[in-house]
């Protein structure tokens, strides 16, 4: 194993940008952090926060670990520090276990001179994180990964018959799925994502600002996909999809509850699925899912996904919004508050809020 020197906590946020980026975008693996920095600069942009991308080097100089982190400040939650903020997933990315360790003690010793009230690593499993008697850990979620490489013939097997037949039951009701093209599309796509979000899960959504951020971000480089359904002349649902490395992440969907009887949400699945066979994709990840969440884990189930433990990890305790469950009373009266505001208000007030839930 090669020697390692590493960079202070605090030296570490001056770390040249240049050779930070580099590094994630060459070691994001399956997409995870490949993407990251422009992401970590999007959130930058939109919501104020500050990026501390800690790096370790080996003896020659070159880097051999990153550990992307935000330092949040909220008069509501307090100040964090969470990696990656808005995303399911940020593996610990190191060349050896010595360069790991030392990011991960870093990042501590960050949290305790920032006065954070916790450090948040949203790693996957990792057995140096599990080992600390340090860090609390939660594991509340998983992901749902399909294979793509075999083509779409090979998904199409192991698709349960159920959902296939409402993918064929919304293509008999002249469902249409289609590319976004321009801005315009994502504004069509937040219209039935804020009532998704407000009516369904009661929970603050994403602002129009910040889907618009991400079609200016990614949208030219190829690395973002938004899918609308349409019917009759009007949107009924839609996904956004981010690519990085060999995973097409689906990242947001949403869909009209009146319209759900023309099964829109099957065929976009189905029409991602083609897609991202068709791009060269090897894997569609479906996202976090909460396991006492049965009724979209026997969806993401239905398609032949198999699950991944997301396993969080904190310092000095468990806390944070991601590691609520949502059975719990907390979880369940906040939600219940938020499906009765009015549309317009739910809007005005989730542009204010959704900074402070990263």
């Amino acid at each position: 194993m090669p020697a390692t020197s590493f960079t202070s906590a605090t030296a570490a946020t001056a770390a040249p940008r240049a050779d930070w980026r580099t590094y994630l975008r060459e070691r994001g693996g399956d997409g995870a952090l490949a993407g990251a920095p422009a992401w970590l600069e999007m959130l930058e942009r939109l919501y104020g926060y500050r990026i501390v991308p800690l790096t370790v080097t080996n003896a020659a100089g070159e880097i051999s670990g990153v550990l992307p982190l935000c330092l949040l400040s909220s008069p509501l939650i307090g100040r964090r520090l969470v990696a990656v903020p808005f995303a399911d997933r940020a593996p610990l990315l190191a060349d050896d276990e010595t360069s790991a360790q030392t990011l991960v003690e870093q990042a501590i010793a960050l949290a305790r001179s920032a006065r954070v009230r916790y450090l948040e690593l949203r790693t996957g499993e990792s057995p140096l994180l599990a080992g600390r008697e340090d860090c609390a850990t939660s594991d509340l979620y998983v992901r749902w990964l399909i294979p793509l490489a075999a083509g779409p013939d090979a998904v199409w097997k192991a698709v349960h018959k159920p959902v296939q037949r409402q993918i064929k039951k919304a293509q008999k009701t002249a469902v249409s799925v289609r590319l976004a093209e321009q801005r315009a599309d994502v504004l069509a796509y937040h219209r039935v994502h804020l009532l998704t979000r407000t009516r369904k899960h009661g929970m603050p959504a994403q602002p129009a600002r910040f889907f618009l951020e991400l079609w200016d971000t990614y949208a030219a480089s190829g690395a973002l996909r938004v899918l609308l359904a349409e019917h009759e002349g009007a949107t009924i649902a839609g996904m956004v999809l981010l690519g990085a490395g060999d995973t097409l992440r689906y990242a947001y969907g949403a869909s009209d509850p009146t319209a759900l009887a023309a099964a829109p949400n099957n065929l976009l699945m189905w029409e991602a699925i083609q897609l991202g066979c068709r791009l060269g994709y090897q894997t569609l990840d479906l996202g976090r899912t909460a396991r006492d969440n049965e009724g979209l884990m026997q969806f993401k189930r239905g398609w032949g996904a198999t699950p991944e433990s997301l396993t969080y990890y904190y310092f000095p305790r468990r806390d944070g919004l991601a590691s609520t469950a949502e059975h719990s009373w907390k979880y369940r009266l906040a939600t219940g508050c938020w499906r009765r505001l009015p549309l317009p208000l739910a809007d005005a007030l989730s542009d204010r809020l959704y900074k402070h839930l990263g």
